[in-house]
């Protein structure tokens, strides 16, 4: 572009304190700290209070929210080891089905159920997958998203635990607000977890796995055992928002293998930015409040919820979290093309 009869273009900088805080870590003034602490502080406050002032129908909502980001989450995770899921209902639904199973026949309350099915679910979920591990790119995705399809017609077949007709009046939390808290601070501690983790050696290694297995190999680490922990972690995380799911709707049935469990998460992800996790949750938080704030409009919310989702998209293939952390951190000056 021209500007005063000179050519100029747009140039970007790193402020400087983004420049000493990534690199030695340090910090000149209160309004600096300040400046890291807002974008982490404001977010976690917002999402600790609001089930203080949802409550009925939008507090479901936020539950809902929480239970799907902690699938965005777990895919996101697992995706940093390059094994790319299109079955995180897989995780959902084993995790719902070990809780309802253990409270309908073995009367076992809610707190005991979800670490039991938590950890039973990451370690069916990773025995499930461990042994097509190998495969890779969409090989891997197709087996993710046959199995809880396979799993629903079993139990559609044989009228399993409850067939078709489920199983109902499961014991349900103390009070819905207990259930909230519960959903925000289980998918706000996977969510500082796996920043965490993913920064530590062991995240170094799991993304050297995704970029370069090969060369992982050759320096004497077994790889699959590393993915056998990535599917444990992952279908965990998942296994947790579905026990979560089945004692706070006090229902189980074959529809925690639903299609909509896999397909949402990926969408999170890919709205809010691969990668860092934040973007996983912030998809999460704006794509499930907006589909259910067009419920109301019928077969017309899917058409105008997958229009918003492609031009967001292809707007910003980034990610959104991804476009607002450059957008914070940077600031554009004019500089002469000389």
């Amino acid at each position: 572009m021209e500007k005063e009869g000179a050519s100029v273009r747009k140039k970007r900088l790193d402020r400087g304190i983004k420049a000493r805080a990534d690199t030695i870590f340090a910090v000149a003034s209160y309004g600096e700290i300040l400046y890291l602490l807002l974008p982490r502080v404001i977010p976690v406050g917002l999402l600790l209070a609001l089930p203080l002032i949802l409550s009925g129908y939008w507090g479901k909502v936020l539950v809902y929210a929480c239970m799907y980001g902690l699938l965005a989450l777990s895919w996101d995770f697992l995706a940093s080891c390059g094994l790319f899921s299109l079955g995180q209902a897989l995780f959902f639904g084993i995790g719902a089905y070990i809780a309802g199973i253990m409270n309908h026949y073995f009367h076992l309350p809610p707190l005991i159920t979800l670490p039991l099915a938590t950890i039973g679910g990451g370690l069916i979920s990773a025995l499930l997958l461990s042994p097509v591990m190998r495969l890779r790119g969409v090989y891997f995705a197709m087996v993710t998203l046959m199995l809880p399809l396979l799993l629903m017609k079993g139990i559609e077949t044989t009228g399993a635990f409850g067939g078709t007709h489920g199983l109902s009046n499961l014991s349900p939390f103390t009070h819905d607000t207990f259930a909230t808290y519960l959903a925000v601070l289980g998918f706000l501690f996977c969510l500082f977890a796996f920043r965490r983790v993913i920064n530590s050696d062991y995240g170094l290694v799991l993304r050297a796995i995704r970029d370069d297995d090969r060369a992982v190999m050759s320096g004497a680490i077994n790889i699959y055992w590393r993915k056998s922990q990535a599917l444990f972690i992952s279908g965990a995380v998942g296994s947790f928002a579905g026990a979560l799911m089945t004692h706070h709707y006090q229902f189980l049935g074959m529809s925690a293998f639903a299609l909509d469990y896999s397909i949402l998460p990926v969408a999170a992800v890919a709205l809010g930015g691969q990668g860092s996790f934040a973007g996983a949750a912030l998809g999460s938080m704006i794509l499930v409040p907006l589909s259910e704030t067009l419920r109301a409009l019928g077969g017309l919310r899917i058409a105008i919820y997958c229009g918003i989702l492609i031009v967001s998209i292809i707007g910003l293939p980034e990610g959104i979290f991804h476009f607002l952390e450059r957008k914070y951190h940077q600031f554009e000056t004019m500089s002469e093309v000389k």
